[in-house]
C-alpha cells in the first residue's frame, strides 16, 4: 500500500469489508478482523495501542494505514422522560441528531441517515432545513457507536441497546448502500448483536429501493403512509406523486411475502383536520385489512398512530385526544393492531418529526422556511 493514500477508517466496513482489509491490504488472518471489531464495537476502543491481544507489528500496520474516526458529541441533552439526543457534529459545519427513547425493556435508538432530507414531506420539521448529503457508513453506524459508549451498552452483556430505527433525520433508502451495509454491522454479532426483526428502516415509499432491500437486507421494514387518499398523499408526502398508494402497497405486499410471517408497520401521524376524521380511520381500516389478506396473514399490517408534533412555522396541529381515540377505535373495530404512539422527548425537541441538526442546505427549503416565519412573526399571511 502506497504511504500517500488516506488511511482506511475501520468504521466504514462491515464484516466482509473489514476481512478483506486485513487480507488483501494487511497480509493478515482474517480473525484479526473479528479481534478488531469486537474492539470498536463492544468496547469502544478507537486506539491501536489499546487493543492488547494483538501483536505490535499489527498494530503498527494498523496505525500506518488505518484509522478509526467517530462521530463528535457537539452536545447531548436528556429528557425528563429519559430520552435523550445527541448532536453530532459532520464536516464542513454540518450536524445530525440522533435519539435515544428507553422504555420497559427496551431501549430504541433513532438513527439519522441524511444531512438534512432529500424529500419534503409537509409536516416533517426536518424537511423545512433542507438537504445536504447522504451520511457515510462509518457517520451512520458511528451514531450507534456513540450512544453505546454514552450508555455503557456491551453487546450480549449489558444491552442498553435493544432496537435501532433508520427514522431519524433523512430517507434511507436514498442512501442505500451505506444504510445497508451499517444495518450489517448493527445485527452482526461481532458488531451490536441485534436480531433482524429488532433493526427497522422506516421510508416514505421509494418503491424501487423497497424491492431492492427485500433482496438484500432483512430488517423490518415501515412505511410513512399518513394518508390513505392519494390527493391527501401529495401533499403531505410529495413522493406519493412518483409512487402511489396502490404501487407502494404492491411494494409492501412483495416485502411482507418475502419471508413467512413477516409484518409491515404503517406510520400515521395525526394532523387535526387533515387527515384524522372518520372517513380517513374508514380508509385506512379497508387499506390495511386488503394488505393483510393479499399477503395471508392476519396482523401482517400493523399501524403506529403518532400525535403530530408542532414545531414553528408549521401550519399543521396535533388532533384532539377524543379525535385520536376515535380514529384508533375504527381501526381496532376492524381489527387492526393500532397503538397510539406515546410522545417522548418533545421537551428537548427530540419526539418525532422534530429532529433538526445543523444543515448546510443546497435546496432553497431552508431560507423558504425561515421566509415563513419571518412573516408569521410580522403578521403578514406567510403564503405572500
Amino acid at each position: 500500500m502506497n504511504d500517500a493514500q488516506p488511511k482506511q477508517n475501520l468504521l466504514e466496513l462491515d464484516r466482509d469489508g473489514l476481512e478483506r482489509f486485513f487480507v488483501e491490504t494487511l497480509d493478515e488472518k482474517r480473525f484479526r478482523a473479528h479481534q478488531v471489531m469486537k474492539w470498536i464495537h463492544h468496547r469502544h476502543v478507537t486506539t491501536f495501542d489499546e487493543m492488547t491481544d494483538l501483536g505490535k507489528a499489527l498494530r503498527a500496520k494498523l496505525e500506518q494505514h488505518a484509522e478509526i474516526i467517530v462521530p463528535n458529541v457537539l452536545f447531548d441533552k436528556g429528557s425528563e422522560d429519559g430520552t435523550h439526543k445527541w448532536l453530532l457534529g459532520m464536516d464542513g459545519g454540518n450536524a445530525i441528531e440522533t435519539v435515544y427513547i428507553p422504555d420497559k425493556g427496551r431501549g430504541t435508538l433513532c438513527v439519522s441517515s441524511q444531512v438534512g432530507c432529500a424529500l419534503n414531506c409537509t409536516f416533517c420539521s426536518t424537511a423545512t432545513q433542507g438537504f445536504n448529503r447522504n451520511l457515510s457508513t462509518a457517520e451512520i453506524i458511528g451514531q450507534v457507536w456513540a450512544a453505546g459508549r454514552h450508555l455503557g451498552n456491551v453487546p450480549h452483556r449489558e444491552r442498553r441497546l435493544t432496537n435501532v430505527v433508520m427514522m431519524g433525520m433523512g430517507e434511507p433508502l436514498m442512501n442505500f448502500d451505506n444504510v445497508v451495509r451499517a444495518m450489517s454491522v448493527m445485527r452482526d454479532d461481532l458488531g451490536y448483536g441485534l436480531a433482524n426483526k429488532r433493526v427497522t428502516l422506516s421510508t416514505a415509499g421509494l418503491v424501487p429501493m423497497i424491492d431492492r432491500l427485500a433482496n438484500e437486507s432483512d430488517v423490518s421494514l415501515a412505511v410513512s403512509l399518513h394518508a390513505p387518499f392519494d390527493d391527501l398523499r401529495n401533499e403531505l408526502v410529495p413522493l406519493n406523486k412518483k409512487y402511489d398508494i396502490a404501487t407502494l402497497m404492491d411494494a409492501c405486499v412483495r416485502y411482507a411475502q418475502r419471508k413467512k410471517g413477516e409484518s409491515v408497520t404503517f406510520e400515521y401521524t395525526l394532523m387535526r383536520g387533515v387527515n384524522d376524521q372518520p372517513e380517513h380511520a374508514r380508509a385506512l381500516s379497508k387499506l390495511m385489512r386488503d394488505f393483510d389478506r393479499r399477503v395471508q396473514m392476519s396482523d401482517a399490517a400493523k399501524v403506529n398512530l403518532i400525535p403530530f408534533n408542532p414545531f414553528p412555522g408549521t401550519r399543521y396541529e396535533r388532533s384532539s385526544s377524543d379525535d385520536i381515540r376515535a380514529f384508533q377505535k375504527v381501526l381496532n373495530n376492524a381489527g387492526l393492531v393500532a397503538p397510539v404512539r406515546r410522545t417522548r422527548g418533545d421537551d428537548i425537541d427530540a419526539a418525532c418529526g422534530q429532529l433538526k441538526g445543523q444543515v448546510l442546505d443546497r435546496t432553497r427549503r431552508q431560507a423558504e422556511h425561515a421566509k415563513r416565519l419571518k412573516a408569521q412573526e410580522g403578521g403578514v399571511d406567510a403564503a405572500a
